[in-house]
């Protein structure tokens, strides 16, 4: 123990130079000794000391393990402890060495191997601890794509000279799984380079470039492209990759599409392409989606065409594919193509051409009829997709044990979903009831010994948050001694919450005010506000047993525990429930007796409103600023909710199960967050998917809120907006009208992009919301269409599709004048061709004016 003192006070000093001395100069005993002090002083004094003290410690401990550990396992296990996440090694690395030099070949050996099956991508954490000792050990070089991603990466900026890695590996950089993890720009320069330099054959560069692509196909990692292109392949050896070429076609990123089409393109021109390949290719380009590849098709195409009419056959059934594309401008450019060839058209692709064309927009199936012979009658529409009501989340069950109950609150993470929240304080006052006993003796190894930090507790500062304050809940019933100076020493501190919103705040209170009856041994015999279904709702008659149970124990029921509650009450309620309600006697009881006999908590109007903010050294940014009015007579802790704020927090899905009754007041919440992360991925906008399974009336509040959510830079975020609208539509409650109006106040604020939320729009249509689609594009159209003589906005072409779309499945006839003038205009800008497809889909044109 001497010894560990003395390591100890040399470590928190940050003594590096004291510290080897000291290690080094212990006998076998001595180390042992402190190799079995360190595990536990890492975990303990991570979780308490202060950044810049940790910081400070972290080479002298690694040091001091190195020394005093024993086996290769262990030293192994010791340098990748989480807890030296931020240890520096290239800035100890001699001292590393110096330390492990009068270790055995073979017992240094063992641990490069060890190093190495530890490493990780992409951090990889000791990778060149692990690499030096590789080298100096001449061990086999491993096979993990971890270490070859390290060489990979040390070759690009500092390549090491003479490396005996470099045989190893440099045949095998294209087969790398991990090829992603490394800066593929500068890997591409050095693969050049050492082309150049005579080092790689540049022919096996060449077709391990193109193995890798085919092998990744829609994940092909784009710069490897521009490696192809940089390593010039000549014609022939072009044609030797011909179906290679072609294989790349279908599924490739546009990049990678763009250099196959080009070679294939080199290689037709000058009379080398056989005519199977040159068919396959125009078939996979014409099932491409992306405008720029369809467009280079058909150019290649009319070319391919004039160079041999033999061709005619394969482009115009090409054509025909392309006829699918649901794009006007695409199609008018196929069908002008495809009118010029008809004269040499044989039967089998005049037949692929006419029925093609069948699904074609009233003009252009027009003009194809008249080139092949007439008589296309214009195909039915498709068939709508039933809308089917998503199922209710469910709840998890109830723990079942005070074991159970440790588990999950040990597993508890940042930031779980709210039932994990509901769940844990449910079991807790639940199982400090029934086995107080057996609860604390479960809990002693979670909290001791007491690391004030784990609360929220910094210096003079309380920071705040929920699973801080589920912590410092549990925390006040398995030790209340302690946790009862705790709360004396907060009293004079400052308190930063992790978020201002109302909601997180009523869920802090919720887990806080527990603290006093824990600590006064009184306790809480069961949470009146845990909800019955996954909605969040609360079954009335399951918070009658709850009032009776609290009644019965002589136990005052806590204020934002019962505001919860019967906030999470349904909408109405039975005779015989409100009845019940008033035989309670209690404060808390008479309370909800008045609340369900009242009608439980009006619903408020909302207006809503957006505010640009500027500083001087940004442009400026917006705010979405919701108001609920408050109805009068409000307990405080209802009435707090009404104070909706602008900001941003991690917890939005939990909101709407706060107010699952209430979903416009809900959504007046989110409307003030949602703005701050769009441009995240941090699920916040899932909450817009929660509040849709809610109950009560939607206005303005929730179509802003889906609109920013609709309106998502990332598309993975805007997922649960179009689950949210499907929801809404199966139920029949998607506000049309008021949707309209947000999306066209925030497109003309520039505060959303049109075209993100149409593509919302035509996900929705697919899924089988046409109706409720074509409600909203009809609200939305008046406002953002442009008046003669103005310059169109981004994204109004496509919301012109996207409701030709929809109205085409619904069968949807509306007076559309607004549309009808944009269609009216001369030329054929994408904007007039798409309104007049919808006018005749939808509505009808005008008559042209005489003058």
């Amino acid at each position: 123990m001497d010894a560990w003192v003395d390591v100890r006070k040399l470590v928190r000093a940050g003594d590096v130079t004291g510290t080897i001395r000291t290690v080094t100069e212990l006998d076998a005993a001595g180390r042992k000794a402190v190799a079995a002090e360190l595990p536990a002083y890492v975990t303990g004094e991570s979780r308490v000391a202060g950044w810049e003290s940790w910081n400070r410690q972290l080479t002298p401990l690694v040091l001091a393990g190195v020394v005093c550990l024993g086996g290769p396992a262990a030293v192994t296990s010791w340098l990748f402890r989480r807890e030296f996440r931020w240890w520096h090694e290239a800035e100890a690395a001699e001292r590393v060495f110096g330390l492990l030099g009068d270790r055995p070949v073979a017992w240094r050996a063992d641990l490069a191997r060890r190093m190495c099956a530890r490493l990780r991508v992409p951090e990889l954490l000791r990778w060149g601890l692990a690499a030096r000792l590789v080298r100096e050990t001449g061990v086999e070089p491993p096979g993990d794509d971890a270490f070859m991603v390290g060489w990979l990466r040390e070759l690009c900026s500092a390549p090491v000279a003479d490396d005996p890695l470099f045989a190893a590996y440099a045949g095998r950089i294209f087969e790398i799984d991990a090829l992603a993890e490394t800066d593929l720009w500068q890997v591409v320069e050095t693969v050049v380079r050492l082309v150049d330099a005579g080092r790689l054959d540049r022919v096996a560069v060449l077709d391990a470039v193109v193995g890798r692509l085919l092998r990744d196909g829609p994940g092909a990692l784009v710069p490897l492209a521009g490696l192809h292109d940089r390593l010039d392949p000549d014609i022939d050896e072009a044609y030797a990759r011909a179906d290679d070429y072609v294989r790349l076609l279908p599924a490739g990123p546009v990049a990678v599409a763009d250099l196959a089409l080009a070679q294939l393109r080199r290689l037709e021109e000058a009379g080398r392409l056989e005519e199977e390949l040159f068919a396959e290719a125009m078939r996979a380009l014409a099932f491409r989606p992306e405008k720029k590849l369809l467009r280079a098709a058909m150019s290649w195409a009319g070319d391919a065409v004039l160079r041999d009419a033999g061709r005619t056959g394969t482009v115009l059934e090409a054509l025909a594919l392309i006829f699918a594309q649901d794009t006007l401008a695409l199609q008018d450019r196929a069908v002008r193509l495809a009118v010029k060839l008809a004269p040499g058209a044989g039967q089998e692709a005049r037949e692929a051409v006419r029925e093609a064309a069948a699904e074609l927009p009233d003009e252009l199936r027009e003009r194809v009829s008249a080139a092949f012979g007439g008589g296309i009658a214009a195909a039915q529409a498709p068939a709508a997709l039933p809308l089917i009501v998503p199922s209710v989340p469910s709840m998890p069950p109830p723990i079942a044990s005070p074991g159970e109950l440790v588990q999950a609150l040990t597993a508890l993470r940042w930031a779980q979903d709210v039932h994990v929240f509901e769940r844990l304080l449910a079991g807790l006052a639940e199982w400090s009831h029934r086995a107080p006993d057996e609860l604390r003796e479960a809990l002693q190894p979670w909290w001791h010994p007491l690391h004030p930090v784990a609360y929220g507790h910094y210096g003079s500062e309380i920071h705040e948050n929920l699973i801080e304050a589920v912590n410092r809940t549990f925390f006040a019933f398995a030790a209340p001694e302690h946790s009862r100076s705790l709360t004396l020493a907060a009293s004079g501190m400052r308190r930063r919450p992790a978020s201002p919103g109302p909601l997180d705040r009523l869920y802090l209170r919720r887990a806080m005010e527990l603290l006093t009856p824990f600590e006064e041994g009184t306790g809480y015999p069961i949470l009146l506000a845990t909800p019955t279904t996954g909605t969040g709702h609360l079954d009335p008659a399951t918070l009658l047993d709850r009032l009776e149970l609290l009644e019965a124990e002589g136990v005052q029921a806590l204020p934002a525990d019962l505001a919860q509650a019967l906030l999470r009450l349904p909408r109405t309620f039975t005779e015989l429930e409100v009845e019940r309600a008033g035989r309670l006697t209690s404060e808390a009881g008479r309370e909800c007796a008045t609340w369900m006999r009242n009608g439980g908590l009006t619903d408020p109007p909302v207006n809503m409103s957006v505010r640009r903010w500027r500083r001087y050294y940004q442009t400026g940014w917006h705010l979405l600023q919701a108001e609920p009015e408050t109805p009068d007579g409000l307990p405080e802790e209802i009435r707090a909710v009404f104070e909706v704020r602008s900001g941003h927090s991690y917890t939005l899905t939990w909101w709407p199960l706060a107010l699952p009754a209430h979903r416009e007041l809900a959504a007046a919440h989110l409307a003030g967050y949602l703005p701050s992360s769009m441009g995240s991925s941090d699920g916040q906008t899932r909450a817009l998917a929660v509040l849709a399974h809610g109950d009560g009336p939607l206005g303005l509040a929730t179509a802003y809120a889906l609109a920013c959510g609709m309106s998502h830079e990332k598309t993975g975020e805007r997922v649960a907006a179009t689950d949210a609208f499907l929801t809404l539509a199966a139920r029949g409650e998607v506000p049309a009208r008021e949707l309209g109006k947000a999306v066209t106040d925030l497109v003309t604020q520039e505060f959303i992009r049109l075209n993100r939320v149409v593509s919302v729009l035509d996900d929705a249509t697919q899924a089988g919301a046409h109706e409720a689609v074509w409600a909203v594009i009809t609200h939305v159209l008046p406002g953002l269409l442009p008046k003669e003589g103005e310059r169109p906005r981004a994204g109004a072409a496509d919301l012109l599709a996207a409701g030709a779309r929809a109205a085409r499945i619904a069968g949807a006839r509306a007076d559309l004048p607004e549309v009808a003038a944009v269609a009216a205009r001369k030329g054929s800008s994408r904007l007039v061709l798409e309104a007049r497809r919808l006018i005749g889909i939808a509505g009808a044109l005008p008559q042209k004016s005489t003058t």
